[in-house]
C-alpha cells in the first residue's frame, strides 16, 4: 500500500509539473502574440476584412457636407430641422482556423518547427479577431477531422485554443485537405473568414477548395521549410516519411537524384498555385526561417487595397 501511495504521489506531482509547464507556455505565447496583435495587426486586420454590411446607429443633426440621401425625413419633420441617419459597419464576423496537425508539422531546420510557427500564427489571428469583436473557432485535421471547437468570443476561449494548439496529440499522421474543407463547408453554415493553415503536402483537393471558397472567405496560409525545396549534397542519406512511416536510402551525391526531387517540388508548387488561383483563394507563404510579421502585414495591406 505504501508503494502504491508513493507511486500515486509521484504521478500527481508529475501531472502538476506538466500542467504548470503548459500554463507557462500558454502565457509566453499570449504575451508575445497579444502584444503583436495590439501593436501591429489589429488595425490592419480590421481594414482587411469586411463586415456584413452597414447597420443603423443613430440620428444626429444635419451638418454641411452630409449626404442628403441619409436625411431622416420623419425626424426632420418632427423637429422642423434636418436630421440624418448614421450608419456603422457591422463588424461581427466568424473566423475559423482550419489547422493541419498531421505528422509533417514536426519538421523544421531553421528557427523553429512548423507546429510552433502555426501556434503563434493562430494566436495572433485569434487575438486580432477578438479585438474586433469577432467569433473564432478551430478545426484540427489530419486525414480526418481530429477536433472541432465551435466559434466563440472572449479571452478564455482564445487561451483554450492556444492550449489545444500546444498539447493536442492527433490520432492520425497523414493529411487530407479535401476532408477538412468539406467539413468546414458543412459545419459552418454562415459565411466566415477561414484561414486554412497547412504545408499542403497533399493533392486532389481543388474541387473541395473551390466549393469552400464560394461559401467562405478562404485564405490559405502555406507553411514551409526551405530544406523541403532542395536535397542537400551529403552522400547516402536515410529518409523517413513522417506521415506514413516508410523509410528509404537515397544518394544525395547523385545530381540526377537532386534534380528529380527539385523537379517534383517545383511541379507541386505550380499545382498548388494553380489550384488556389482557379479557386480565387488568397495565399500567404510563411517559412520556418522567417518572421511571420512581414508576410501577414503584406497580406493584410493587399486585402485592404482590394476592398
Amino acid at each position: 500500500m505504501a508503494g502504491d501511495n508513493s507511486s500515486q504521489h509521484l504521478f500527481l506531482q508529475q501531472e502538476c509539473m506538466e500542467a504548470s509547464e503548459l500554463l507557462r507556455k500558454v502565457r509566453r505565447i499570449e504575451i508575445k502574440t497579444r502584444g503583436l496583435s495590439n501593436q501591429i495587426f489589429s488595425g490592419e486586420y480590421h481594414s482587411a476584412f469586411k463586415g456584413r454590411g452597414m447597420a443603423f446607429s443613430e440620428v444626429r443633426q444635419y451638418q454641411p457636407g452630409d449626404d442628403v440621401r441619409t436625411i431622416d425625413w420623419n425626424v426632420t419633420a418632427r423637429f422642423n430641422e434636418p436630421f440624418v441617419k448614421v450608419f456603422e459597419e457591422e463588424r461581427e464576423l466568424t473566423v475559423m482556423l482550419v489547422v493541419d496537425v498531421s505528422a509533417s508539422k514536426d519538421f523544421g531546420t531553421s528557427r523553429q518547427f512548423k507546429k510552433d510557427l502555426v501556434t503563434e500564427l493562430c494566436a495572433v489571428l485569434s487575438f486580432s479577431a477578438i479585438q474586433n469583436n469577432d467569433k473564432i473557432g478551430l478545426i484540427f485535421f489530419s486525414d480526418c477531422i481530429e477536433k472541432f471547437i465551435p466559434p466563440k468570443k472572449g479571452k478564455s476561449h482564445i487561451l483554450r485554443i492556444i492550449r489545444e494548439l500546444i498539447e493536442f496529440t492527433p490520432q492520425h499522421n497523414s493529411t487530407n485537405v479535401a476532408e477538412a474543407l468539406q467539413y468546414l463547408t458543412s459545419a459552418i453554415k454562415k459565411r466566415s473568414i477561414a484561414f486554412v493553415i497547412s504545408d499542403f503536402l497533399d493533392s486532389n483537393f481543388e474541387t473541395s477548395l473551390r466549393i469552400a471558397a464560394k461559401k467562405h472567405d478562404l485564405v490559405a496560409i502555406r507553411i514551409f521549410d526551405e530544406r523541403e525545396a532542395t536535397l542537400p549534397d551529403v552522400g547516402l542519406m536515410r529518409v523517413r516519411d513522417a506521415e506514413n512511416g516508410s523509410t528509404a536510402w537515397i544518394d544525395t551525391a547523385n545530381p540526377e537524384t537532386r534534380a528529380r526531387y527539385r523537379s517534383w517540388w517545383t511541379n507541386h508548387e505550380m499545382t498548388l498555385a494553380t489550384a488556389f488561383a482557379r479557386s480565387g483563394v488568397d495565399v500567404v507563404r510563411i517559412g520556418t526561417a522567417e518572421s511571420y510579421i512581414t508576410p501577414l502585414r503584406t497580406f493584410f495591406k493587399a486585402r485592404e487595397q482590394k476592398r
